[in-house]
């Protein structure tokens, strides 16, 4: 058995904060928590002495694109680069996620099956992987690539197929084909976005009320969650009002704030990814700029009324502007936007692990759960920009192996 001893715990349950906590470590789960003097350490347990430094669970990422780079038209179609190059370089930014202390990552589209299965493995360092595969949208909508030529992006990876459907049937079967190469959780679309096309924006619809009905049903019937990218306007009105799982983006929904309660009343996250749309606004088209800079005061306005709501509000980044391994940039702008820290936190913790499907397992230092934990110097109560600072962070564990140790020299110290 292994203890970490004498850390101030924050457990991600919102909790107060356990000063001079042990918690305690058989295998890959936690079997104690608790101040020291409460936990009683078996002979022999190895003791890591983490006096004045944070621990907390590991962070989760509820919407991030681990095989995207950048939103250069070549990169999109993946015509940069051989395909074998651009794999070996997701695989990096695997490694880069996990080092930055995310342990679990919902990736939104563009990750095949087998990245999954490699971390499973042990074939290659990463985070705990809930995978989407691809998003699923009507013509016209988000996954229906076209070039401004008109030319159509190729889907030769049965992997990764096209997530193109129209009409109740094939939109149950599109389903279907995503459950059956991998997806954990049913990614779709109901609107536009800021990085869509001209002409199919944020506020504007995609699918029909009887297709989303029917797709949430068919994902359901198959044991998936739902995600759903909606921005604004009737198609976002459509999702919740259908029961999707969590809200992707919701920027306005500070407009329509009985859809809150509604999300509140069954239980309906909220992922904001703030991050995605500050990149777009300072770095994208001129087009992805205007959309992005005209939903900058509704969408900090929409995660006021959620919190008010108690709607669970979550972290996803949504790729972070592709800068990957700074995932905890959305955390601090959570902050900065208005949410206590503490509730920041737990958005990448506790209400992260629910919102991914993995509740039961992670995001609470918890007797149990898995020891996917993270320790920093310095205190996230006080100073949330820690969490995304490479020199604060001393140790990163999944399922009690250590992924990164920065914790000073020490002789090992067993209890006798």
């Amino acid at each position: 058995m292994k203890a970490l001893v004498g850390a101030n715990l924050i457990d991600g349950t919102g909790g107060p904060v356990v000063n001079d906590a042990t918690v305690l470590i058989d295998g890959e789960r936690i079997v104690e928590t608790g101040r020291r003097e409460a936990v009683v350490l078996p002979p022999n347990t190895e003791v890591v002495d983490l006096a004045g430094l944070t621990l907390m669970p590991g962070m989760i990422d509820c919407h991030d694109h681990l095989a995207s780079k950048d939103y250069g038209l070549p990169s999109r179609m993946g015509y940069h680069e051989p395909l074998s190059l651009q794999h070996l370089r997701t695989a990096r930014v695997l490694e880069q996620t996990l080092a930055a202390g995310y342990t679990c990552v919902r990736d939104a589209g563009g990750l095949d099956a087998g990245f999954k299965q490699a971390v499973e493995q042990g074939l290659y360092p990463g985070p705990r992987l809930v995978l989407s595969v691809a998003i699923i949208s009507p013509t016209g909508g988000l996954a229906d690539k076209v070039t401004p030529s008109g030319q159509c992006y190729p889907h030769d990876d049965p992997m990764i197929p096209s997530g193109v459907a129209d009409g109740d049937d094939p939109v149950r079967a599109k389903v279907r084909e995503m459950a059956r190469v991998g997806a954990d959780v049913i990614k779709f679309a109901t609107t536009g976005g800021a990085s869509s096309r001209p002409g199919h924006g944020p506020l504007d619809i995609a699918f029909g009320p009887s297709e989303v009905r029917a797709l949430i049903a068919e994902a359901q019937a198959l044991g998936r969650r739902t995600m759903c990218h909606a921005v604004g306007g009737p198609g976002l009105r459509m999702c919740v009002e259908a029961g999707a799982h969590s809200i992707e983006h919701g920027c306005y929904l500070a407009e329509d704030p009985d859809l809150l309660k509604m999300m509140a009343d069954n239980g309906i996250f909220l992922v904001p990814t703030f991050e995605i749309y500050e990149f777009h606004a300072t770095l994208s088209a001129p087009h992805m700029q205007a959309r992005s800079r005209a939903l900058m005061d509704i969408h900090r306005e929409t995660l006021h009324q959620a919190l008010a709501a108690g709607v669970k509000v979550v972290a996803g980044t949504d790729a972070g502007g592709y800068v990957h391994g700074d995932n905890a940039r959305e955390v601090q702008i959570m902050v900065e936007r208005g949410m206590p820290n503490m509730q920041a936190i737990q958005a990448c913790t506790g209400w992260a692990a629910e919102c991914v499907g993995l509740g039961k397992d992670i995001g609470t230092v918890t007797k149990g759960k898995y020891a996917d934990l993270l320790v920093v110097d310095g205190d996230p109560l006080r100073h949330i920009e820690v969490l995304r600072q490479p020199e604060s962070i001393k140790l990163v564990m999944k399922g009690g192996v250590a992924a990164v140790d920065k914790l000073p020299a020490r002789a090992p110290s067993l209890v006798a």
